[in-house]
């Protein structure tokens, strides 16, 4: 079923043409290279880790199916753990430059994936990536997360023209991986609350096949977290599953809406931040996801406890913020590098006199219908935090080097550095932002009940 899911998915992918998907395919790669290339050359990149789990059988059956290897195999170091920072994509661009009709094939996760898909993005070529761990929804998506000069963000460039995702390989991936993954794939829970508040506002409307794509399997995908932890490859199946069908859920899209929310933000504020790049190995960002996923959930959670027809409309109007105020209010929190695009999007999102009132009346419209469709996509942030524990990964800011004050402020960022409209933004223009922060964080809330570990 799942490569019947996938092969459907690839229908609408703008970028990626075919993916190879199962048990004991990893043989069949030089076939797939052959068929989506044909006449290119190779060059097949790795790491010191990566090329064990998989580089001599891709090697191998490359060569058994013709294509000639344009040289031997670029391997990065495998220790310490490659950095996903913009050097290591020109030191590989450069590599790749000179050798003509030459396409890379990527052994890799997460980082070096990005690091293949960038540097052969900058060169206007295709290329494909043999996934060795269930660790991203990045995969199947279009751009890179890239860190330059500390400061990590997305990136343009194409999703891979084609994707080997063999289970046997991708079973045996480090736990901690395994457990990434899972945690980049939960918060697509929450992200499809924040969908739904946008898509009653009409502010963004939701693609009901995009939908399916990313939470039709969704549930199934997170069901067993033990499992998937211990590396049973039957539940990991359904979580590379998952993690694939986001990344051509975000191609038919043209966006990352169907697989980021509120959660989402909660990591890229600590990556622009550079938290943990230093680490060895670096925090990944599904660790930092997980996180964020309690958070969201813990904020909905308050969010659905809000009488919102009782809100006085202009007393909320009154005491809106200027644009100035809110300038000032970003710059004070935000590292220099970041402030100028928080303030971009957060001025661009606050509202003020009949704009303001007009939202306000739409939110009190929509709200008794937005509770009924929200209230069975979330899951409550015990929940949230029992599934991460129970595959491995972090679900408390401490557990991840945060400190319970900075991750208060973290909330507050959260809001600041992305034009999308999530929950966040809805409690903002509400006027009630504070207020659920304050309740939150009391000693009857989430973080009061959940305090340190």
């Amino acid at each position: 079923m799942s490569q019947e899911l996938i092969e459907q998915a690839l229908k609408t992918a703008t970028d990626t043409k075919d993916i190879l998907f199962g048990a004991d395919v990893l043989g069949r790669t030089g076939e797939l290279f052959a068929r989506v290339f044909p006449g290119a050359r190779v060059l097949v990149v790795a790491d010191g880790n990566t090329f064990a789990a998989a580089g001599e059988e891709v090697v191998a059956s490359l060569a058994a199916a013709g294509v000639e290897a344009a040289e031997e195999p670029y391997v990065f170091p495998g220790t310490p753990t490659l950095y996903a920072g913009y050097e290591n994509v020109e030191i590989l661009r450069e590599h790749i430059r000179p050798l003509e009709n030459t396409v890379v094939c990527s052994i890799a996760s997460g980082t070096l994936n990005d690091i293949a898909k960038l540097a052969s993005g900058e060169l206007g070529r295709e290329y494909m990536n043999v996934c060795t761990a269930p660790s991203v929804d990045g995969y199947a998506s279009f751009g890179a997360s890239i860190s330059r000069d500390g400061f990590k963000i997305t990136r343009d460039c194409p999703a891979p023209a084609a994707l080997v995702a063999d289970l046997r390989v991708i079973a045996a991936s480090p736990k901690r991986l395994i457990a990434t993954g899972y945690g980049d794939l939960i918060e697509k829970i929450p992200a499809g609350a924040d969908w739904i508040l946008a898509d009653e506002l009409g502010i963004e409307a939701i693609d009901d096949y995009v939908w399916s794509l990313v939470q039709g399997p969704l549930r199934d995908a997170l069901a067993d977290p033990e499992r998937i932890g211990e590396g049973d490859v039957e539940a990991i199946t359904g979580l590379a599953e998952g993690n694939i069908m986001s990344g051509l859920a975000m191609q038919a899209a043209q966006s990352s809406r169907p697989a980021s929310g509120a959660g989402h933000q909660f990591s890229h504020v600590w990556e622009m931040e550079g938290h943990g790049l230093d680490w060895e190995p670096p925090l990944s960002h599904g660790m930092k996801v997980g996180v964020g996923t309690v958070a969201s959930c813990a904020i909905w959670e308050e969010a659905l406890k809000i009488d919102v027809g009782a809100i006085d409309v202009e007393a909320v109007v009154v005491a809106a913020p200027s644009d100035e105020e809110v300038e000032a209010k970003v710059r004070s929190l935000m590292i220099p590098r970041i402030a100028d695009e928080a303030v971009k999007h957060t001025v661009f999102k606050n509202l003020q006199g009949d704009e303001l009132r007009a939202r306000l009346a739409d939110l009190k419209r929509v709200w008794p219908r937005l509770v009924e469709r929200v209230r069975p996509q979330l899951i409550a942030p015990e929940k949230a935090a029992e599934r991460l524990e129970k595959v491995g990964a972090p679900s408390h800011p401490e557990m991840i080097g945060i400190d319970m004050d900075r991750f208060r402020e973290t909330h507050v960022k959260a809001q600041m550095i992305r034009s999308r409209y999530t929950i966040l933004d809805a409690l903002v223009d509400m006027g009630l932002f504070d207020e659920v922060i304050a309740r939150l964080f009391s000693p009857d809330g989430y973080w009061g009940r959940h305090p340190g570990v």
